[in-house]
């Protein structure tokens, strides 16, 4: 094993539990570190593996494959290796390969919160270390240094106070989901799936699109067809949202701000935010995906010897509403 590989260990701390799983922009303020650059004192490359999911799953994961591909560079001192699927046994695959290539740090954004403590377990007798990003899992928090997540609850939850504060009549709700099992659809759906118990709200249909365009627009054209009243369309991400716009503008239903139907998406999108600004939309989630350094921080900190300040970053994220955005935030927040 690696002399600093060792060191790391060694010096390694106790991690606190990642409490919350993943859309949005600008990073707030890093992690403290206590370290050098990466690899400043080995004179050699820190080897990392990362997995996560497809790039062309959506706006949000292809911003957050492009900056870790930007980060973890040679020229900031890692050998980065790449795998992606949206399948957690091929991750786990994936994750295997890593530890037997003997990488330093294992990155992982899961596809599925469970089934992730055995390969963990491997990493850590390897003396590979996990941190994770974007998404929380269910495994022992002891398995991994640290988390830089998004907080999918809190989340649905500023999606659905919202919703709340709209004062409809009555509610009758198309709810879209994206991968089922995954921190950010278990986050958004929980939000609506409570208030909706809690409010006497109607949930018309609750299908998974898969975070898929076309899936949504063919469960929204469904209920189109079957002449089932709705008035809110509450997508889990905005590539469903447009999916669901699509059915809606081919059967001449009108959304948007003071139209018929609400439409709600998370991601925060450039294109999404300008449908909002538009009216054409009504509210957006911001889900931020720009992790990667507070990843390279805490690599950073861990590598000096330090302690990590903080086990698990919350990204700062923020709800939009059509009819306060402006074209700022639209630059400012879109990705």
């Amino acid at each position: 094993m690696k002399a600093r590989k060792i060191l790391s260990i060694i010096a390694g701390t106790a991690v606190c539990a990642a409490m919350l799983a993943s859309c949005g922009t600008a990073p707030a303020s890093t992690p403290s570190s206590a370290g050098t650059p990466s690899g400043g004192n080995s004179g050699s490359l820190i080897k990392v593996g990362i997995i996560n999911n497809d790039p062309n799953e959506s706006g949000y994961r292809t911003a957050n494959d492009k900056d870790l591909k930007a980060t973890f560079t040679k020229e900031n001192g890692f050998e980065a290796s790449f795998a992606y699927s949206l399948k957690n046994d091929e991750q786990i695959t994936h994750a295997q390969k890593f530890i037997q290539d003997e990488v330093d740090y294992l990155l992982l954004s899961a596809a599925d919160m469970a089934g992730w403590d055995s390969v963990l377990k491997d990493a850590k007798d390897a003396g590979v270390k996990v941190i994770l990003f974007d998404r929380t899992i269910s495994a022992d928090p002891s398995l991994y240094e640290a988390s830089i997540v998004s907080d999918m609850p809190k989340e649905g939850k500023t999606a659905v106070d919202w919703l709340k504060d709209q004062k409809l009549d009555g509610y009758e709700i198309i709810h879209i989901q994206g991968i089922m099992g995954s921190a950010a659809q278990e986050g958004r759906s929980g939000a609506l799936n409570d208030a909706a118990k809690e409010l006497g709200w109607t949930i018309v249909t609750q299908q998974t699109a898969e975070w898929n365009a076309e899936k949504a627009q063919q469960i929204v054209q469904s209920v189109i067809d079957s002449g089932k009243s709705f008035n809110v369309i509450y997508a889990e991400n905005d590539d469903m949202a447009k999916g669901a716009v699509a059915a809606l503008d081919r059967a001449n239903i009108s959304h948007g701000v003071g139209k018929d139907v609400i439409v709600m998406g998370f991601d925060c999108n450039k294109w999404a935010l300008e449908e909002l600004k538009a009216g054409n939309w009504n509210y957006d989630g911001q889900c931020n995906p720009f992790q990667a350094s507070y990843i390279k921080d805490i690599i950073d900190t861990l590598e000096s010897g330090g302690t990590l300040k903080e086990k698990t970053v919350i990204m700062d994220e923020k709800g939009f509403d059509a009819t306060k955005i402006t074209a700022e935030d639209v630059e400012k927040y879109g990705i």
